[in-house]
């Protein structure tokens, strides 16, 4: 099939890259010129596991070309994805001002039908913001179609989750468009639903919500642990056992960040007061999870007696581990607290520490964890990298002025921490 890919971020890359992979005929648009530039000598501005591998390899097979035209796009594909960004405004509510510059330019390129397909992150209602978008450039109603297709891709493992989905969402008004998409996908086995606009729209937000609900909850949890002496891995373990809860996403730590879930709990807050709605459970997830990581911060300091000239090290400083992003990384806050606080911050990440750098020039980065661990005072685990698990603790220790170690993500156990002569201290206990 002939298909369009307009915005080549994280969605939109992997979306074009994966589909070409599958045999169609891919166009992926980007308004960016450096960006296409280093997309056409299969160069990803990503980091994603095997993204790079399969660039290359459809740019070689010529199903994948790289372009800056909507107009040319639209005029040679039957299926057009919008996956430009939806960021948060001042007040939360996502900002959908390129999606709609890329409707009006699809509308204004139209000369046969074509189905565009809402794959960003919209609010209920988009679809129709969308279709009056177009409509308003002269096109007849015959002539395209407004579908909602959220995605659920994970940074990290983004093709995997691409090719083997939990489920496909397809929101539509016609039953020939939610064809057309069933067509796209029908190499792939996963479970279809097939709805209305709306609903459609509202599953991708209320999926994040709730998983951010649940990280949220944990985290509660775990300051109670801290607090009465329980263990909240144990407390975790116990409770996602239970198939009715489940143990994915009950992972005490410092937060959760990225792009999606910020931005996505915040849109549904404002798309909820919008319908005249008070998500006030919502509200307080993000209260837990904005405060997280500076009740964290509190702990070190108090052990530190302080942050003046304390030598702080970091673990990791994406905001989860295999992928490059920083967007709302909890080593953010870190480094802003511990800066303003008087520490020297020395950070290691294997990814994203070019980016940390741009926005924090003053910190000291290392290209590996055992010198990132001389002569500190603290260690703080912010992302759990593989590479972090099977450390020499007792090496990393015996280089250290203070061996006093911070897990924020609970990634060693505090028995094995101890035997290796660290002071332990993690989220939850």
């Amino acid at each position: 099939m002939k298909v369009a890919v307009i915005g080549t971020g994280y969605v939109g890359l992997v979306t074009g890259v994966v589909l070409s992979d599958l045999g169609n005929n891919v166009i992926c648009v980007d308004n960016n010129p450096e960006k296409v530039k280093l997309l056409q000598q299969g160069k990803p501005p990503i980091f994603e596991a095997g993204l790079e591998e399969m660039l290359t390899r459809v740019l070689r097979h010529q199903s994948l070309q790289i372009s800056d035209s909507i107009r040319w796009a639209t005029q040679n594909s039957e299926i057009i994805f919008i996956t430009v960004g939806t960021p948060p405004g001042p007040d939360g509510a996502p900002d959908l001002s390129a999606v709609i510059a890329v409707a009006e330019e699809i509308g204004k390129s139209i000369q046969h039908h074509v189905i565009v397909v809402n794959k960003s992150t919209v609010p209920v209602g988009s679809g129709d913001i969308v279709e009056k978008t177009i409509a308003r450039q002269g096109v007849s109603s015959d002539l395209f179609d407004v579908v909602s297709n959220p995605e659920f891709l994970r940074e990290g493992s983004a093709i995997q989750d691409t090719l083997n989905p939990d489920r496909i969402v397809i929101g539509a008004r016609r039953r020939g468009a939610a064809d057309k998409l069933l067509e796209l996908y029908s190499t792939l086995e996963s479970e279809v639903i097939l709805t209305d606009l709306n609903s459609a729209e509202l599953i991708k937000y209320g999926s994040n919500s709730f998983l951010a609900m649940k990280i949220s909850f944990i985290n509660a949890l775990s300051r109670l642990c801290e607090e009465c002496g329980a263990n909240i891995g144990d407390v975790s373990r116990g409770m996602g056992l239970d198939k009715r809860i489940g143990r994915q996403f009950l992972h005490a730590g410092l937060g959760w960040g990225g792009s999606c879930f910020p931005k996505d709990v915040l849109g549904l807050i404002k798309i909820s007061e919008t319908f005249g709605y008070d998500f006030n459970l919502l509200k307080e997830v993000v209260t837990v999870n904005d405060t997280q990581t500076t009740h964290f911060l509190s702990r070190i300091e108090k052990r530190l007696g302080g942050f003046a000239g304390k030598r702080v090290a970091l673990m990791g400083l994406a905001f989860k581990p295999d992928t490059d992003d920083i967007r709302d990384a909890k080593s953010l806050v870190l480094i802003d607290r511990l800066v303003a606080g008087g520490a020297i911050v020395v950070a290691y990440d294997p990814m994203a520490a070019d980016h940390v750098s741009r926005l924090f020039p003053q910190v000291e980065y290392v290209s590996d964890v055992y010198s990132l661990a001389n002569g500190a005072d603290a260690l703080i685990v912010v992302t759990e990298w593989n590479e972090f698990r099977q450390l020499d603790l007792a090496r990393i220790k015996e280089s250290m002025a203070q061996p006093i170690l911070f897990d924020g993500r609970r990634l060693y156990s505090r028995s094995v921490a101890e035997q290796a002569g660290f002071e332990y201290f993690a989220v939850g206990g």
